[in-house]
């Protein structure tokens, strides 16, 4: 259980950021065009508003393409069409426009220009493989010389998208850390009894739920580790517990601890903890139960 809580814990801190890219990329104009909860190959998916959502084989973060991230080149065409221009060398005019816009920063011509590029290819004769290239081919360059292609964008656009990672790491940090402040974390265990364990040694003197331990053989006791190390430490020998019950002040019959696994003790469970905000020292009990005396 605790690996699946971890691999589950893991997988969420790589999704977040990539929900920051994806979110802050839609927000500024740049529309993804795949948003995957996990990482390709899909398991599942389907297509909403031209985004391609799904859930990957690989269930581990989650994976967000974001168009034209890299400006593009002549030479892109050269590698994502060069096994169809073997195979059909027809479609070397068609190629080469292409990519002579490209060179002249043509863009939206050259976009245009891989429209007659695609009717070429839909007529060729290819291999599985080739084809596979040149249809990944025309998806690259139509997004990367679309007008939301990241390369495109102004240089505010670009730094918030790719500083939307990190940043809402950031911010799932401080809002993780602030719920927990709010709901409080468990802490060492008060001197408060939670509960008695019947027929036990406390249960004997009459220790009830809600007493406040505040001394051990007439010794203050500040905190529960000085009431835990009082019982642990007696060697069995009588002991005489002082509490305060409904506010006043009240010594117990003695008793003799009983020898549990090897530690003395008398049969309680202390209340927990909280420290939050809600009261003047930051501390609320909890009925959280922790390990007993």
């Amino acid at each position: 259980m605790s690996i699946l809580v971890a691999i589950f814990g893991l997988a969420l801190l790589i999704l977040i950021p990539r929900m920051g890219h994806f979110f802050t990329a839609r927000a500024v104009g740049m529309r993804p065009r795949k948003f995957y909860i996990g990482f390709p190959p899909a398991a599942v998916k389907w297509t909403r508003n031209g985004i391609e959502y799904g859930i990957g084989v690989i269930p581990f973060g989650g994976y967000v393409k974001i168009p034209g991230m890299h400006r593009p080149a002549p030479s892109d065409a050269d590698v994502h069409f060069g096994p169809a221009l073997y195979e059909e060398p027809r479609l070397l005019p068609d190629i080469e426009r292409v990519k002579r816009l490209i060179a002249a920063e043509k863009f939206d011509e050259a976009r245009e220009a891989l429209t007659l590029l695609e009717r070429a290819l839909a007529s060729a004769s290819l291999s599985p493989k080739a084809r596979r290239a040149a249809d990944r081919g025309l998806d690259e360059l139509r997004d990367a010389l679309g007008a939301d292609a990241y390369w495109r964008q102004q240089t505010w656009k670009r730094i918030a998208a790719i500083a939307a990672g990190p940043g809402t790491n950031l911010l799932f940090a401080v809002i993780l850390l602030a719920t927990v402040y709010m709901l409080g974390i468990p802490s060492d265990a008060s001197r408060r009894v939670q509960d008695v364990i019947p027929k036990s040694p406390a249960a004997v003197a009459g220790l009830h739920p809600g007493d406040r331990i505040v001394g051990v053989n007439r010794v203050p006791a500040y905190d529960f580790t000085d009431v835990r190390d009082a019982i642990r430490n007696s060697e069995g020998k009588t002991l005489v517990i002082s509490v305060v019950r409904h506010g006043r002040y009240v010594e117990l019959p003695s008793v003799k601890p009983t020898k549990t696994s090897g530690v003395y003790t008398l049969g309680f469970h202390p209340a927990a903890v909280r420290y939050t905000r809600s009261s003047p020292r930051g501390r609320s009990r909890s009925p959280r139960r922790t390990p007993g005396s």
